[in-house]
């Protein structure tokens, strides 16, 4: 078992307030994908209120939305935003997202059993934009390995950044 796991932050600016008929669809998957994320092989925890979501969280302002989540491998993140039903989602993000000018998506490692805080997160995405991808805050465009791992993360199947989900 690895000493480190995989953090992970995106945030979408809204086209609509959450609860408009705009974003109807969108929050009516969101429980489906949020379930298929909690279950899902590599998943370790994600930033959630008592409703069991985050839309409720405007830390980025209330016309953000933030999803932050942990798990075991960049390969599992991976797997679940590319090769599972959260695709659809995704490939729906210019129906209720804003196309954003600067980053909004960063990865980071962090000592398994670490839950990352929002803050934190924040603080890694701001790294991301003002020094681009480093071992400290990455992409899956431009991965690094964790702390202390010989091995490279193999990137070059990899394409994108994750939207907001």
């Amino acid at each position: 078992m690895s000493k480190y796991q995989i953090a992970q932050l995106n945030i979408a600016t809204l086209k609509a307030p959450i609860d408009s008929p705009q974003l109807a669809d969108f929050v009516t998957n969101l429980d489906r994908i949020n379930a298929l994320a909690d279950g899902f092989p590599g998943f370790v925890w994600r930033l959630q209120t008592e409703e069991g979501d985050a839309t409720g969280i405007d830390y980025f302002g209330s016309d953000k939305i933030a999803n932050l989540s942990v798990w075991e491998s960049v390969g599992a993140l991976h797997h679940y935003v590319y090769r599972s039903a959260h695709i659809e989602i995704m490939r729906r993000k210019k129906e209720w997202f804003h196309k954003m000018a600067e980053a909004y998506m960063v990865l980071w490692w962090v000592p398994a059993g670490h839950i990352p805080s929002i803050e934190e997160a924040a603080q890694k995405l701001n790294t991301l934009r003002e020094k681009g991808p480093t071992a400290e805050a990455f992409t899956f465009k431009k991965a690094f390995p964790a702390p202390g791992e010989l091995a490279t993360v193999p990137t070059e199947t990899w394409g994108g950044e994750c939207p907001a989900t």
